[in-house]
């Protein structure tokens, strides 16, 4: 890591209780975390870890009842629903398991759906979507719709679409989790090539062997978060 990079995600003391059934479940307790710019990062723990829980807090599709998490410098804390939408539009590119494509749009309309949400001009929207697809290997797929191109296509489609807004981080759920293990390689290879161009990366998974190709691996059990081999 080289000392000039700058936290892109920082969480402090962060503490997420749920009531499960009138128990108190602390799904996240007292949980540090920072990710520098450019860094390829896994989160790895079983079911019922905490695991989900910190990937919403990350994505800011939830929000921690105490901590603080600064993203990208701005400070995640008290915002309504609609200025979290906005963050995660603008910051968070997602990639899901599911690969969460429309089957109606072709590949280049999925890439371009965040845009429209941005009201990114056509002419930029469309460019800027080719690119994407471009970088994973997929421009002469554009015109095709997901029905119509393989598990691992629809996954790329899912990360030119997470990568066509420029977002401080790529946040990969379990990402390879619906494909075959030569198709989930190629993809954990197309992750390395996009750190190695800069992207920050955080995979979230409950894969050993997935969470052990990225640089830094983080596990977390029972709400606790640790650094593997720190």
């Amino acid at each position: 890591m080289s000392a000039n990079t700058r936290p892109i995600i920082s969480m402090t003391g962060i503490t997420k209780i749920y009531n499960v059934g009138g128990e108190e479940v602390r799904a996240l307790d007292d949980a540090n975390l920072t990710i520098h710019e450019g860094e390829f990062v896994s989160i790895v723990g079983p079911s019922g870890s905490g695991k989900s829980t910190l990937m919403n807090i990350i994505g800011c599709l939830d929000v921690a009842d105490s901590g603080e998490y600064i993203l990208d410098g701005q400070s995640i804390e008290q915002y309504s629903e609609e200025e979290l939408a906005r963050i995660r539009n603008r910051k968070i590119g997602f990639i899901f398991q599911n690969f969460n494509l429309l089957s109606r749009m072709t590949a280049l309309g999925n890439v371009e759906l965040p845009l429209i949400y941005q009201r990114i001009r056509l002419g930029e929207r469309k460019e800027r979507a080719n690119e994407a697809l471009e970088r994973v290997g997929l421009k002469d797929r554009s015109s095709h719709r997901p029905a119509e191109l393989s598990g691992g296509q629809q996954q790329r489609v899912a990360i030119a679409r997470a990568l066509a807004t420029n977002p401080a981080i790529l946040l990969a759920d379990e990402p390879t989790g619906n494909l075959d293990s030569k198709t989930g390689e190629d993809i954990i290879a197309l992750f390395h090539e996009l750190h190695r161009a800069g992207d920050t990366i955080v995979l979230i998974t409950h894969n050993e062997e997935i969470a052990k190709q990225a640089e830094r691996r983080i596990r977390i059990m029972d709400g606790h978060v640790s650094e593997v081999g720190a």
